[in-house]
């Protein structure tokens, strides 16, 4: 049965060593999230380095998760000091446990909060698509599928939670976008 990936990507307002408040509370929630995500019914694996330095992700060892990488349109720093993105690769039973996981708790609280983080941009934020069981999807893999979501739109290949695709490549929907539509249509 095949698995969901998850590949989500935000570009900082500040670099990641930056010491602000922000950048602290940023990370305080990013410790307090990951184990709560990790403990959700569905999650399989995320890609985390091996014995690397806070905010170390270019060059770091993610073994069979690949070498990191990022969309083409990232234009700011890459060392230690001037990296200013945060990025998650994970992979997933399915849509909806990842839907769930993503939109309850303290990543919705989280999510609330991501413009006192996060630049606004145009470009997706995240993007899934579906993988063979026992296979791993790489940085790489992420990253180009972000990069053909931004260009194309929603495909079976590359995909949102409001416009998802089941295994067999046929549109379906996911708890998000019930959620939304039911918002739109109490707004409108």
């Amino acid at each position: 049965m095949p698995h969901l990936a998850l590949y989500t990507f935000g570009v900082l307002k500040t670099p990641l060593a930056d010491p602000a408040p922000l950048t602290r509370e940023f990370y305080d929630i990013g410790a307090a999230v990951y184990p709560e995500i990790g403990r959700h019914p569905g999650y399989l694996a995320h890609a985390e380095p091996a014995d690397t330095d806070r905010g170390v992700l270019f060059g770091a060892d993610w073994g069979v998760w690949g070498e990191f990488a990022v969309p083409a349109w990232y234009d700011k720093g890459r060392t230690a000091e001037t990296t200013a993105l945060a990025a998650t690769l994970s992979l997933w039973t399915g849509l909806r446990p990842a839907c769930d996981a993503v939109y309850t708790g303290l990543h919705r609280e989280a999510l609330n909060r991501r413009y006192d983080w996060f630049e606004r941009t145009a470009h997706p934020n995240h993007v899934s698509w579906w993988v063979p069981d026992g296979a791993i999807p790489t940085w790489q893999d992420g990253t180009a599928r972000l990069e053909h979501l931004h260009e194309h739109g929603p495909t079976p290949h590359s995909f949102t939670f409001r416009h998802a695709f089941a295994p067999d490549g046929t549109p379906t929907v996911t708890p998000q976008a019930t959620r939304e539509g039911r918002g739109q249509r109490a707004a409108g």
